[in-house]
């Protein structure tokens, strides 16, 4: 039984819940979305609590919550602004291996819409592009592995982070 956990990070519609969840199965694992396991513990939705609490507050209770999962075995899959939790991030990469699901600018600005219905943490007036170009290196900098997302199906992102998951831990994630 594999004890450790896959966190999946990358930003808003790079497929981390889509690819978790086939992860998962892929794996024999437990599945979490930090974004419900957040809304379920503080019984709202995240644009309400952001709505509600503000930006930086938000980013507060994400980050405290996610200190508080105790979980193994588990692939989560996190909302784009866990990275600027230096605390959250020290939790999960404790306990896990932080995948970076690296998917190009022109494919997400075609996946995102409508971002405050989604809670996404973002400044007034901020484009995604600027919250890409600020998220990126954050991304970069905490990743245990990389996986460029272009051109593949969420299946084929499962098969890449599993591939990648034997080479770096070793056969016990065959």
């Amino acid at each position: 039984m594999i004890e450790k956990n896959v966190v999946l990070t990358g930003m808003p519609a790079a497929g981390k819940s889509t690819v978790g969840v086939i992860l998962a199965k892929r794996l024999g694992l437990n599945f979490t979305d930090s974004d419900v396991y957040i809304q379920t513990c503080e019984g709202r939705r995240l644009s309400e609590i952001i709505r509600e609490e503000g930006l930086d507050r938000f980013k507060e209770i994400e980050e405290g919550r996610l200190c508080e999962m105790a979980v193994t075995g588990t692939v989560i899959a996190t909302g784009g602004s866990v990275i600027y939790g230096q605390r959250a991030m020290d939790h999960l990469a404790s306990g896990g291996v932080i995948v970076y699901l690296h998917t190009p600018l022109s494919v997400l600005m075609e996946r995102l819409s409508d971002l405050n219905a989604r809670g996404v943490v973002i400044q007034p007036g901020m484009s995604v592009e600027s919250l890409y170009q600020e998220r990126h290196p954050l991304y970069m900098g905490r990743a245990h592995i990389v996986i460029p997302t272009d051109g593949l199906t969420p299946s084929g992102v499962a098969d890449a982070i599993h591939e990648a998951l034997i080479k770096r831990e070793g056969e016990a994630w065959r």
